[in-house]
């Protein structure tokens, strides 16, 4: 992250009762100060910053701890001791690891044994009542952290949610690519198999001759819910395939997390030398997107050289999480899937966050109580970690990513499709992109080299947008199967804090 000497929050107390041990979060920060040579006599004790390590010789013991990614954790049985990582490799490995992390262990997706009657219903407090009703059914949580319970609204509004993506990918299939190619989707998490059913129900129940070209692929990280969505899916949906991914003049600074010996967590900055994170921040060079720096300091040297030597000025910014998960996904797409049409879903703000900018929820559930917490750094696999997306920076990355030439995949074994017979091998572009035409719109994308529309000119796809959960329900939803008899819509009135990108 970027910003100058603002201060890290000071670190907060997890609740008492659950005991875990606790150290402030961040990710990457960043300093505008030389630091001055190691022979100095008299150390700078003016600027601080809590509860991290930023110096040029941190901790010795904790340098020379071997650093390790979740992947090198995969086989481990308990959380490792005497360990550096990278904070989303701390991450990755106390949500994913198959032994002990939070979803193989820990979380329970909220599952509704029959559909909801929305017509039946007078109104919002009847719904939010049927729902509390359904939680409680669960049971009351033993002592310590309790059954992680947690919906999404495909479990809330099956099938009708699930229905509005079917309509949405059938929206662009069936206007583009039908009869000549296929509809193959990838659903990556798919947790109870719940959205995939719904939507290869509708397919087949109501466009069976799209049905008969629909190659359906869950990514699933989960050993368990990948064997639960074949043992569901797969004996009635032949096209599904669940595949198991291999377990997988500012000066920026990486953050790092040790576990010493006792388990204890700390942490500390180094400069950025992870390629991940180099790409991002250069993207967001490249793409003109302002760091998290006020700007009257980020724009006058001299009123920022003045407050970085106030007395308890902080030497670093407030952490700022960058989504580098998020750009990988992105380069991989461009990658392997250059025809790809992508629908996103997920949070775009969140309340109860840690401290820091981008800062994700942790929470856990303790007595049938959700209780929030106020630092990363907890015991592995009994905290959900979530993080909000700024949706319109996202659509910025993945429109540039998308523009950039595509290099061959070296090695990567093809996937058979069958092709249409739009698709043409000599080229129109080798005329030029703009031989019939010198206006390019500029809510659509280039053209791709060798495909073409069925009167042979290059074809630009449309440009992705943004959308409030609201208004991509009113584009594809049928908003009357949710209705209640006060003519209130839960399917539009939850859940305004989520995003589509599509």
């Amino acid at each position: 992250m970027f910003s100058l000497r603002a201060t890290r929050p000071r670190p907060a107390i997890i609740e008492q009762y659950l005991r875990f041990r606790r150290v402030q979060a961040s990710f990457i920060s960043s300093t505008s100060r030389k630091r001055g040579p190691s022979t100095k006599k008299i150390p700078d004790k003016i600027n601080y910053n809590p509860a991290v390590s930023f110096e040029d010789k941190p901790d010795a013991e904790h340098l020379n701890f071997r650093k390790v990614t979740a992947n090198d954790l995969e086989s481990l049985t308990s959380p490792p001791t005497e360990v550096k990582m990278l904070v989303r490799d701390f991450i990755e490995d106390s949500l994913y690891n198959p032994n002990y992390g939070y979803f193989p262990k820990q979380a329970t997706i909220f599952t509704s044994k029959e559909q909801m009657d929305f017509g039946a219903m007078r109104n919002m407090d009847e719904f939010q009542a049927e729902v509390a009703r359904r939680y409680a059914a669960y049971g009351l949580d033993k002592d310590g952290p309790g059954r992680q319970i947690w919906h999404t609204p495909t479990e809330l509004f099956q099938p009708w949610y699930g229905q509005t993506i079917a309509k949405c990918l059938l929206s662009e299939y069936l206007l583009k690519y039908f009869p000549y190619g296929d509809l193959v989707i990838y659903e990556i998490g798919a947790g109870n198999g719940t959205l995939a059913q719904d939507i290869l129900d509708y397919i087949r129940d109501e466009y069976p001759d799209a049905y008969d070209r629909t190659r359906y692929n869950i990514i699933e990280i989960s050993g368990n819910l990948a064997e639960m969505q074949r043992e569901k899916l797969c004996a009635e949906h032949p096209a599904l395939t669940v595949l198991l991914p291999c377990y997988g003049g500012y000066k920026p600074y990486q953050g790092l997390v040790t576990i010493d010996t006792n388990g204890d967590f700390a942490t500390y900055f180094s400069r950025v030398t992870d390629p991940l994170i180099s790409s991002f921040l250069a993207l967001r060079r490249r793409l003109s997107h302002a760091p998290p720096i006020p700007r009257l300091l980020k724009d006058y040297p001299s009123l920022r050289s003045i407050y970085t030597n106030l007395p308890l000025a902080p030497n670093l910014s407030k952490p700022e999480y960058i989504p580098t998960r998020l750009l990988s996904l992105l380069q991989t797409l461009r990658k392997y899937f250059p025809r790809h049409r992508l629908i996103l879903s997920d949070f775009s703000s969140l309340p109860d966050t840690i401290p820091g900018i981008c800062s994700p929820v942790v929470q856990t559930r303790y007595q049938n109580t959700t209780v929030a917490c106020s630092t990363l750094f907890v015991k592995q696999g009994y905290f959900d970690i979530f993080f909000p997306t700024n949706f319109e920076r996202l659509r910025d990355m993945y429109e540039h990513l998308l523009s950039q030439p595509s290099s061959p995949v070296q090695g990567a074994e093809s996937i058979p499709i069958r092709h249409s017979p739009l698709e043409s091998n000599m080229s129109p572009l080798a005329l030029g992109e703009n031989f019939f035409s010198s206006f390019h719109p500029k809510n659509r994308r280039a053209p791709l080299d060798g495909v073409t529309s069925s009167s042979g000119l290059p074809v630009g796809e449309k440009k992705s947008s943004v959308y409030t959960h609201a208004e991509f329900m009113e584009t594809y939803a049928d908003l009357e199967r949710t209705r209640l008899r006060n003519g209130e819509n839960p399917i539009l009135d939850y859940y305004k804090n989520v995003k589509f990108l599509f």
